[in-house]
């Protein structure tokens, strides 16, 4: 079992920043890929940003240029850089980690962008 505590969320105004972290324990040594997801009212949940446990990294077309997802091996975190925001950016953020077939989630953290 892996767990994952996500933390950072907030109210911030258009244009402003955040930092998500998501602090995983656990059976770590089994997670492959870790990812942050996003779930507005109404929509589905859609993927944001990903990174391999090899560092590789992929964004979603919406966010590119302007999040940035990073790991700390030592402090078993990952991290969501979250610049120029907007409105749409709008949504509870979920930390997510895969490893041996299984997908673990977060309890979420909301972000709210004010215009």
């Amino acid at each position: 079992q892996v767990q994952l505590v996500e933390s950072g969320g907030g109210l911030v105004q258009a244009g402003g920043s955040l930092r998500l972290s998501c602090s995983a324990s656990g059976a770590i040594f089994s997670i492959s890929a870790m990812g942050w997801f996003r779930q507005a009212p109404g929509n589905e949940r859609e993927v944001v940003a990903a990174i391999t446990s090899g560092g590789s990294t992929s964004y979603a077309d919406s966010v590119k240029g302007r999040f940035t997802i990073s790991r700390d091996n030592a402090k078993n975190t990952v991290y969501l850089q979250m610049n120029s925001l907007k409105p749409e950016d709008t949504a509870i953020y979920y930390c997510e980690a895969e490893g041996a077939g299984l997908h673990y989630w977060g309890q979420g953290t909301q972000v709210t962008v004010s215009s």
